[in-house]
């Protein structure tokens, strides 16, 4: 057994509580953003789920154009601490300004990710049960119609099929490509 076989699980272990935090609050940012319904039940428990760690955060962060800035601090503190508890059980030495640099670029790729599986979702339901309501169809609806709308007017469906989605996701992926690894680099330009 080499001196990975606890700190591996412990990392994982870290790193999923901590990635399912911020996806939350991430949910809970970009339904404020769309204006999503909030009496829908998905909706409510984020909101339930968050209010804890928001409401101190709201007293000193006040919002700005309708932009949540308590939410977004709140992620990139629980990424930064994510990234320094990986650290400690590593024990690469803890550095905090490097994990809050690093926190960054990874919460971007996540929302990323998050806008791609959304839009994966709804285009699977889309073909297994077209037309049906449920509380999770209306909200990923909500979250994908800003990035839909724009790419169904300039391309219209094709024998009734609707190609926006894969737009979309080729868009998303190559804007990952282009934009992630510049502020790695930015980043690791500024660890050094």
């Amino acid at each position: 057994m080499g001196s990975n076989y606890l700190t591996d699980p412990l990392a994982f272990l870290i790193q999923v509580i901590f990635d399912l935090m911020i996806l939350v609050v991430m949910l809970r940012f970009i339904l404020q953003l769309v204006r999503a319904n909030f009496y829908n039940p998905i909706s409510q428990f984020t909101v339930k789920m968050t209010t804890p760690l928001l409401r101190p955060l709201r007293r000193v962060i006040p919002g700005m154009g309708g932009i949540d800035i308590a939410s977004i601090v709140l992620m990139i503190l629980l990424k930064t601490l994510e990234l320094i508890l990986i650290m400690l059980v590593s024990g690469t030495g803890v550095q905090p300004l490097a994990a809050m640099a690093i926190a960054i670029p990874e919460l971007i790729s996540l929302a990323i990710n998050f806008f791609l599986i959304a839009i994966l979702i709804q285009v699977i339901l889309s073909w297994v049960n077209p037309g049906s309501y449920s509380p999770a169809t209306d909200l990923i609806q909500s979250i994908t119609a800003p990035l839909l709308r724009p790419a169904q007017r300039l391309i219209p469906p094709i024998g009734g099929i609707d190609l926006s989605p894969m737009a979309v996701l080729v868009a998303l992926q190559l804007l990952k490509m282009l934009l992630i690894p510049p502020l790695q680099m930015l980043t690791a330009g500024l660890l050094l």
